[in-house]
């Protein structure tokens, strides 16, 4: 049964849904069948991993408000191990929709039930905000991943939703366990990163993950070519650092559930 993994972060710009879609890719890379669920209504997941939006008959929104079956959302990516659930604009309507149903926290959780079976992995893409698709996507997961950019910022924005994230765990989800923090868009060359690193390291402790991904132009340019960096160039820094990334989840065990 696949586990799921939340990637979430209040604060934009700190490469969420770049670890999203390159850890994805990593995991098909390594053998495993993986599912990519883009849950930003800005859909950079799903143009990150080459889907034509304009060609999309369902979406995520069309499975959480009962137009299709989850099963119809599921696309094929360019990784044969790697399939995709989409969104597109009118996902923006979702919050709304959401708002009325029963039990309004749990509908991702509930509609994810019917296929996790099918995949190691599944992946959720969420946008940077406290919503209710956000609380959905907590609510769904087994393991929260939060990305921690290296600059001053993004430290208070990290605090904040790790104490929403036990709020989740108390009232919704009691299974929602931390997989770690990640330290992104580390450049060696500033001062400013490597108190970062210190500082997450001391307060934080073993939640920081080992691996360190890189500011990287390759990263920035896969974005926008809408391939995963793996697919690009695997012997690429940045795709080495998601590669060991998936390692050091194994270990954190981190893995399909039996």
């Amino acid at each position: 049964m696949g586990h799921i993994i939340c990637i979430a972060s209040l604060k934009g710009g700190v490469g969420k849904t770049t670890t999203a879609v390159n850890l994805s890719a990593s995991y098909a890379w390594n053998g495993s069948k993986t599912l990519l669920i883009d849950c930003d209504p800005q859909g950079s997941a799903t143009t990150g991993v080459g889907i034509n939006k304009q060609k999309l008959r369902w979406t995520l929104y069309d499975a959480l408000v009962g137009k299709s079956s989850v099963e119809e959302t599921v696309v094929d990516t360019d990784i044969g191990l790697l399939k995709a659930i989409p969104v597109r604009g009118e996902f923006f309507r979702a919050e709304l929709e959401l708002m009325t149903k029963p039990g309004k926290e749990k509908v991702l959780r509930g509609i994810l039930a019917d296929i996790r079976k099918n995949y190691d992995y599944i992946i959720l893409d969420t946008p940077p905000s406290l919503s209710l698709v956000s609380i959905n996507a907590m609510t769904a997961a087994d393991t929260l991943l939060v990305p921690l950019q290296c600059e001053f910022l993004a430290y208070e924005s990290l605090i904040q939703l790790l104490r929403f994230s036990r709020l989740i765990k108390k009232k919704l989800n009691p299974d929602l366990k931390l997989a770690g923090v990640l330290l992104t868009m580390y450049d060696m060359g500033e001062k400013t990163s490597q108190q970062i690193v210190d500082n997450a390291r001391n307060h934080l402790k073993k939640a920081v993950f080992k691996t360190i991904i890189p500011r990287s132009v390759q990263l920035r340019e896969a974005s926008g070519i809408g391939k995963p960096l793996v697919v690009l160039d695997a012997e690429s820094v940045g795709a080495r650092s998601y590669l060991k990334l998936t390692r050091e989840l194994m270990e954190r065990g981190i893995k399909p559930k039996q």
